[in-house]
Protein backbone atom coordinates (compact mmCIF):
# COMPACT_ATOMS: atom_id res chain seq x y z
CA UNK A 1 0.00 0.00 0.00
CA UNK A 2 1.79 3.20 -0.96
CA UNK A 3 1.33 6.22 1.54
CA UNK A 4 2.22 10.05 0.07
CA UNK A 5 3.88 11.22 3.35
CA UNK A 6 3.50 15.04 4.17
CA UNK A 7 7.36 15.18 2.97
CA UNK A 8 6.83 17.00 -0.63
CA UNK A 9 8.09 14.93 -3.43
CA UNK A 10 9.76 12.19 -1.03
CA UNK A 11 7.23 8.87 -1.06
CA UNK A 12 7.28 6.90 1.88
CA UNK A 13 6.07 3.42 0.84
CA UNK A 14 4.43 1.61 3.86
CA UNK A 15 2.97 -1.68 4.34
CA UNK A 16 1.17 -2.44 7.28
CA UNK A 17 2.13 -6.01 7.00
CA UNK A 18 5.83 -5.69 6.95
CA UNK A 19 9.06 -4.05 7.70
CA UNK A 20 10.63 -2.82 4.57
CA UNK A 21 14.02 -4.64 4.48
CA UNK A 22 17.38 -4.13 1.89
CA UNK A 23 15.25 -6.04 -0.98
CA UNK A 24 13.31 -3.29 -0.90
CA UNK A 25 16.05 -0.81 -1.52
CA UNK A 26 17.85 -3.19 -3.94
CA UNK A 27 14.26 -3.12 -6.26
CA UNK A 28 13.67 0.23 -5.97
CA UNK A 29 13.50 2.41 -9.09
CA UNK A 30 16.85 3.48 -10.43
CA UNK A 31 15.65 6.72 -10.42
CA UNK A 32 14.79 6.88 -6.70
CA UNK A 33 17.02 7.06 -3.58
CA UNK A 34 15.98 4.63 -1.26
CA UNK A 35 16.23 4.68 2.12
CA UNK A 36 14.78 2.82 5.29
CA UNK A 37 14.46 4.43 8.27
CA UNK A 38 12.09 3.09 11.43
CA UNK A 39 11.26 -0.21 8.75
CA UNK A 40 9.60 2.49 6.06
CA UNK A 41 10.82 2.92 2.69
CA UNK A 42 11.46 6.26 1.50
CA UNK A 43 11.86 7.01 -1.98
CA UNK A 44 13.82 10.76 -2.99
CA UNK A 45 14.02 11.85 -6.18
CA UNK A 46 17.36 12.32 -7.66
CA UNK A 47 18.86 15.88 -6.98
CA UNK A 48 18.37 19.39 -9.51
CA UNK A 49 21.23 20.69 -10.48
CA UNK A 50 21.20 23.47 -7.38
CA UNK A 51 21.42 20.29 -5.18
CA UNK A 52 23.91 18.47 -7.33
CA UNK A 53 26.23 21.48 -7.66
CA UNK A 54 26.83 22.75 -3.95
CA UNK A 55 26.98 18.88 -3.25
CA UNK A 56 29.56 18.44 -5.72
CA UNK A 57 31.76 22.12 -5.32
CA UNK A 58 31.85 21.25 -1.31
CA UNK A 59 32.93 17.67 -1.95
CA UNK A 60 35.36 18.89 -4.12
CA UNK A 61 36.38 21.57 -1.83
CA UNK A 62 37.09 19.13 1.02
CA UNK A 63 38.46 15.97 -1.03
CA UNK A 64 41.80 18.10 -2.06
CA UNK A 65 43.25 19.43 1.39
CA UNK A 66 41.67 16.37 3.63
CA UNK A 67 41.44 13.15 1.56
CA UNK A 68 44.29 13.87 -0.75
CA UNK A 69 46.59 16.03 1.68
CA UNK A 70 46.69 18.66 -0.93
CA UNK A 71 46.65 22.05 0.57
CA UNK A 72 45.58 20.47 4.05
CA UNK A 73 46.61 18.34 6.79
CA UNK A 74 45.27 15.17 5.03
CA UNK A 75 43.47 12.02 7.50
CA UNK A 76 40.25 11.58 5.73
CA UNK A 77 38.31 9.67 3.53
CA UNK A 78 35.68 11.54 1.72
CA UNK A 79 32.62 9.93 0.01
CA UNK A 80 29.46 10.99 -2.02
CA UNK A 81 26.45 9.77 -1.27
CA UNK A 82 27.95 6.21 0.65
CA UNK A 83 25.19 3.80 1.96
CA UNK A 84 25.05 3.48 5.55
CA UNK A 85 23.89 0.79 7.37
CA UNK A 86 22.99 0.96 11.16
CA UNK A 87 20.94 -2.42 11.96
CA UNK A 88 17.63 -2.21 9.71
CA UNK A 89 18.25 1.81 9.28
CA UNK A 90 19.66 2.27 5.46
CA UNK A 91 20.19 6.15 4.95
CA UNK A 92 22.44 7.57 2.00
CA UNK A 93 23.91 11.36 3.45
CA UNK A 94 25.08 13.42 0.17
CA UNK A 95 28.52 13.26 1.31
CA UNK A 96 30.17 11.37 4.37
CA UNK A 97 33.68 11.55 5.71
CA UNK A 98 35.57 9.14 7.99
CA UNK A 99 39.00 9.86 10.16
CA UNK A 100 41.67 7.63 8.49
CA UNK A 101 42.51 6.54 12.16
CA UNK A 102 39.16 5.00 12.18
CA UNK A 103 38.62 3.84 8.60
CA UNK A 104 42.50 2.91 7.29
CA UNK A 105 40.86 1.67 4.28
CA UNK A 106 38.65 2.12 1.61
CA UNK A 107 36.00 -0.42 2.32
CA UNK A 108 35.05 -3.39 -0.50
CA UNK A 109 31.42 -3.39 0.13
CA UNK A 110 28.21 -1.69 -1.55
CA UNK A 111 28.37 -0.43 2.09
CA UNK A 112 29.22 0.80 5.69
CA UNK A 113 28.19 -0.16 9.25
CA UNK A 114 30.92 2.32 10.56
CA UNK A 115 28.96 5.59 11.53
CA UNK A 116 31.21 8.58 9.56
CA UNK A 117 32.82 11.44 12.00
CA UNK A 118 31.19 14.07 9.39
CA UNK A 119 28.30 13.84 7.32
CA UNK A 120 26.72 16.43 5.19
CA UNK A 121 22.75 16.70 3.79
CA UNK A 122 21.93 19.07 0.79
CA UNK A 123 18.26 20.25 1.53
CA UNK A 124 16.07 20.35 -1.40
CA UNK A 125 12.74 20.88 -1.19
CA UNK A 126 11.60 16.98 -1.72
CA UNK A 127 13.87 16.12 1.51
CA UNK A 128 14.52 18.80 3.95
CA UNK A 129 11.64 17.67 6.37
CA UNK A 130 13.04 13.95 6.15
CA UNK A 131 16.52 14.96 6.49
CA UNK A 132 15.71 17.00 9.49
CA UNK A 133 13.60 15.13 11.37
CA UNK A 134 13.67 11.53 11.02
CA UNK A 135 17.95 11.44 9.51
CA UNK A 136 19.18 13.39 11.99
CA UNK A 137 17.55 11.22 14.87
CA UNK A 138 19.68 8.42 13.28
CA UNK A 139 22.56 10.69 13.11
CA UNK A 140 22.70 11.24 16.46
CA UNK A 141 21.98 7.90 17.45
CA UNK A 142 24.81 6.65 16.16
CA UNK A 143 26.65 9.79 17.49
CA UNK A 144 27.70 11.29 14.23
CA UNK A 145 30.45 14.08 15.91
CA UNK A 146 29.29 16.39 13.06
CA UNK A 147 26.46 17.24 10.94
CA UNK A 148 25.81 20.06 8.52
CA UNK A 149 23.01 21.35 6.87
CA UNK A 150 23.35 22.87 3.28
CA UNK A 151 20.23 24.58 1.75
CA UNK A 152 20.89 26.19 -1.78
CA UNK A 153 17.80 27.69 -1.55
CA UNK A 154 18.33 29.81 0.79
CA UNK A 155 22.36 29.83 0.38
CA UNK A 156 22.79 28.61 4.30
CA UNK A 157 25.48 26.26 5.72
CA UNK A 158 23.59 24.98 9.05
CA UNK A 159 26.75 23.26 11.36
CA UNK A 160 25.50 20.63 14.05
CA UNK A 161 27.31 19.20 16.61
CA UNK A 162 26.87 16.20 19.02
CA UNK A 163 26.29 16.95 22.71
CA UNK A 164 25.48 14.66 24.78
CA UNK A 165 22.91 12.30 22.93
CA UNK A 166 21.66 15.21 20.78
CA UNK A 167 23.16 17.19 17.42
CA UNK A 168 22.31 20.93 18.52
CA UNK A 169 23.20 23.82 16.07
CA UNK A 170 26.11 25.35 16.67
CA UNK A 171 26.13 28.29 13.51
CA UNK A 172 24.39 28.99 10.45
CA UNK A 173 26.40 30.83 7.61
CA UNK A 174 24.79 32.63 4.92
CA UNK A 175 25.74 33.42 1.38
CA UNK A 176 29.13 34.47 0.44
CA UNK A 177 30.85 34.25 3.88
CA UNK A 178 34.37 32.88 3.59
CA UNK A 179 34.42 30.03 7.24
CA UNK A 180 36.23 27.83 8.66
CA UNK A 181 33.72 25.20 10.07
CA UNK A 182 34.69 21.74 12.40
CA UNK A 183 35.60 19.47 11.59
CA UNK A 184 37.34 21.24 8.51
CA UNK A 185 38.54 24.83 10.63
CA UNK A 186 42.12 23.98 8.56
CA UNK A 187 41.06 24.80 5.40
CA UNK A 188 38.41 28.48 4.37
CA UNK A 189 35.23 27.51 2.67
CA UNK A 190 34.16 29.85 0.04
CA UNK A 191 30.15 29.56 0.30
CA UNK A 192 29.64 31.22 -2.96
CA UNK A 193 30.81 28.71 -5.21
CA UNK A 194 28.40 26.08 -3.64
CA UNK A 195 25.20 28.29 -5.06
CA UNK A 196 26.94 28.34 -8.57
CA UNK A 197 28.51 31.46 -8.47
CA UNK A 198 32.10 32.42 -9.55
CA UNK A 199 33.07 35.35 -7.17
CA UNK A 200 35.70 37.43 -9.17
Amino acid sequence: MGVHATLHDVTEKKDERRRATYEDVLNAPEHKVAEIIDGVLYLSPRPAFPHAGATTMLATDLAGPFDKGRGGPGGWRIFIEPELHFGEDVVVPDIAGWRTSRMPKQPTEAFATLAPDWLCETLSPSTAKLDRTKKLGVYARERVPYVWFVEPRRQTLEVFALQGSNLVTQATYRAHEKVRVEPFEAVEIDLSFLWGERPE
